[in-house]
């Protein structure tokens, strides 16, 4: 694998909230965002937490095993577990979404990866140049009700339970991450985002979007995002592995 990739990234505030509760990591081998969790405390300072950690364990231009991501994500849920006092609970405690991809090293195949790993409702997507493929599922409430069949893809965008989500750093004292593999050699694009873009965009638009071949596709995504209500923070890392 090349040791380079094109990043965009941007991060805005939206056109309703008072503070950007999100943050992200763009620092090889580590691409990811996290959102702080909207109407908790320090939501901001979570999601900022989180990334501090990664920053330190997964060190730039260093190339982890698997295990040891799974290690420093471990030690971003103990960082911001430790913001929260021991008795608070629920919307008092402090947590962050955390998703995105690291290039890792796989010692037992002598190769290098795209490790996928998710805790939350931000997403990655995989990018081809035509279709965009989401990686991630969402850990939400609606996404219960979803694949349960209890309720179409059409209520889920409307549901009022769809703020809620099921998994967090910083909500227990143990975080249980979704990670999948991807080979270098046929590793797409990858598209990372908060869901104050998946809020205000459907897939459909943002593979439009994307289709376009902007020159930064960060930058367009959060305008239009925000353009078209901006009701949550909004941030977007497209990151393209160079052949």
């Amino acid at each position: 694998m090349t040791s380079a990739v094109d990043v965009s990234a941007r991060s805005d505030i939206g056109a309703v909230r008072q503070v950007n509760e999100d943050s992200y990591l763009s620092q090889d081998p580590v691409f990811v965002v996290a959102d702080g969790m909207g109407g908790h405390a320090r939501g901001d300072v979570a999601s900022r937490t989180a990334v501090e950690s990664l920053a330190r364990t997964l060190a730039l231009g260093t190339t982890p095993t698997p295990d040891e991501v799974i290690t420093a994500v471990d030690e971003a849920n103990a960082a911001v577990r430790a913001l929260s006092d021991a008795e608070e609970t629920g919307a008092a405690v402090a947590g962050t979404t955390l998703a995105g991809v690291v290039r890792v090293r796989v010692p037992e195949r002598a190769a290098e990866e795209w490790m996928v790993i998710n805790v939350g409702d931000s997403r990655v997507y995989g990018w081809d140049g035509r279709r965009l493929e989401r990686l991630t599922v969402d850990h939400s409430a609606v996404q219960e009700l979803l694949d349960a069949g209890l309720i179409t893809p059409e209520q889920a965008e409307v549901h009022p339970e769809r703020n809620v989500i099921t998994r967090a750093l910083g909500a227990e004292d143990f975080v249980d991450t979704d990670s999948s593999m991807l080979p270098a050699e046929t590793a797409p694009a990858f598209l990372i985002c908060s869901d104050g873009l998946t809020r205000e965009l459907g897939d459909e638009t943002i593979a439009e979007i994307l289709a376009g071949d902007p020159h930064d596709p960060a930058a367009v995504l959060v305008e239009a995002a925000v353009t078209a209500g901006g009701h949550d923070n909004v941030t977007v890392l497209f990151v393209r592995p160079r052949p």
